[in-house]
């Protein structure tokens, strides 16, 4: 008998690039630590409790987000993602609907699950009496997460397109959308009307996700080390008269809703380190550990992603219940007590997983159009589960809010039609991060 029969196969690394999958994993672990860092609660003489960003209230911190703020990485391997998916697609004879289909399923099961924990948990707080003020502020903390459904939802809209885009005129696409982002920031700050923005999570974001279409351009990859070097250089240096100019923010979280052009520059430079660390990260894929930790981070990611600034007031408030000592924010004890506060939010995030995990596993590919519902009904299921999370965005979360997101991402998952057994745990990035060996466009 074979020694492995009782033993589950290992997946099949071989022609994936682990090192895109240790990026993402590496951009959710940060986020998790910075927004662990944010929350400082304390009380004060009388008792009460008080919340600040402890974090953001740092003199050092506007400056520390030019190296922090990895939202564009995170498009950037999203769009590497996407563009293997789609090429993917293509070969096995799919159109645009079946990708749009696979890839809204992939958002919006993860996303219900927590918009019907959130809905749930504001409404029983709301019963309990919990301090309206102090229930709205927590509120618009846990949800400030969900604006990423939004941003990337709507990116992945407009996989096909750009990926066309990307095979006929990479340099040409890139320019536009960069040219639009700086024009709407322009104009955003000559008028003073920040809604103005809103139209950079087109720009802005289509423009980093065009860049993981470049990372997975086999061309790419034959840039000289040196010029890698000197574009990463110049944008750093072009960052500084941007944020000088007063349109732009030296803080990149500021930059970051709506998106600003500071990020497309920022998404440049990530790009160039990305692939200058790539032999480097390379070697360290070959061990096991570091094999074990990617697996276990980025087959639920999205999971770790959504819910760790619940559990992270979860755990507050338990602790709160405990009567747990909460030393002052920022000081030299309070900066150590993060090490077991970070390690108890991944810990209740792994926990929650082994629930909800199976959202996040890719549904089984069915055959091209097979049980697909129409363009339009997938527009409405867009629509459906891009609205909510766009709402939140603007707004931050409240009651009404996580209600109406509780009801319409599930109907939106309903109208994408039924979902095939989902295959195993993958290890990283969403559907297909492989290293495509030639241009990851489905023309060439």
């Amino acid at each position: 008998m074979n020694a492995d029969a009782h033993h589950p196969a290992a997946p099949d690394l071989s022609r994936r690039d682990l090192t895109v999958d240790l990026a993402r994993v590496f951009c959710v672990l940060l986020v998790v630590v910075i927004h662990v860092l944010m929350i400082g609660v304390s009380r004060d003489a009388t008792g009460a409790l008080s919340v600040d960003r402890t974090l953001g209230e740092q003199p050092w911190f506007p400056l520390a987000t030019w190296a922090g703020q990895v939202m564009p990485l995170f498009f950037v391997v999203g769009g590497f993602a996407s563009a293997t998916a789609w090429a993917s697609t293509v070969r096995r004879g799919g159109d645009a609907g079946d990708y749009v289909r696979g890839r809204l399923l992939r958002l919006g099961r993860p996303a219900a699950a927590i918009l019907v924990f959130l809905a749930a948990g504001l409404a029983v707080a709301r019963l309990l009496g919990v301090d309206p003020a102090l229930l709205a502020t927590v509120a618009v903390g846990i949800g400030s997460p969900l604006w990423f459904l939004a941003a990337y939802g709507i990116t992945q809209l407009f996989v096909p397109a750009m990926a066309g885009l990307h095979a006929r005129r990479p340099v040409v696409t890139l320019v536009a959308l960069a040219a639009g982002g700086v024009a709407v920031d322009l104009v955003r700050h000559a008028t003073g009307v920040t809604d103005v923005g809103l139209l950079n999570l087109l720009f802005v974001w289509l423009f980093v996700q065009q860049l993981g279409f470049v990372y997975a351009d086999a061309r790419f990859g034959r840039i000289p080390r040196r010029m890698l070097v000197a574009v990463a250089a110049a944008c750093y240096l072009l960052l500084v008269p941007m944020t000088s100019s007063g349109v732009w923010s030296r803080d990149m979280l500021v930059d970051l809703n709506p998106p600003m052009a500071t990020l497309m520059v920022l998404g440049v430079a990530q790009l160039c380190l990305l692939r200058l660390a790539r032999p480097l990260l390379a070697r360290l894929m070959e061990t096991r550990a570091a094999r074990a930790v990617v697996f276990a981070v980025g087959s639920r990611g999205m999971t770790v992603y959504l819910w760790h600034l619940p559990l992270a007031i979860v755990l507050t408030g338990v602790l709160l219940l405990i009567g747990a000592p909460f030393p002052e924010p920022a000081s030299a004890i309070w900066w150590w007590s993060r090490i077991p506060v970070v390690a108890g939010v991944l810990g209740l995030a792994f926990a929650v997983s082994l629930a909800v995990a199976r959202l996040e596993r890719a549904p089984r590919a069915d055959g091209p159009g097979r049980g697909r519902p129409s363009l339009p009904v997938i527009g409405v299921a867009a629509v459906l589960l891009i609205a909510p999370a766009f709402a939140i965005m603007l707004d931050g979360l409240s009651l009404p809010l996580a209600v109406i997101g509780a009801v319409a991402v599930p109907a939106s998952i309903r109208l994408l039609g039924p979902v095939s057994s989902p295959r195993a745990p993958s290890l990283g990035t969403p559907t297909g991060s492989r290293r495509s060996t030639t241009s990851a466009s489905p023309a060439r």
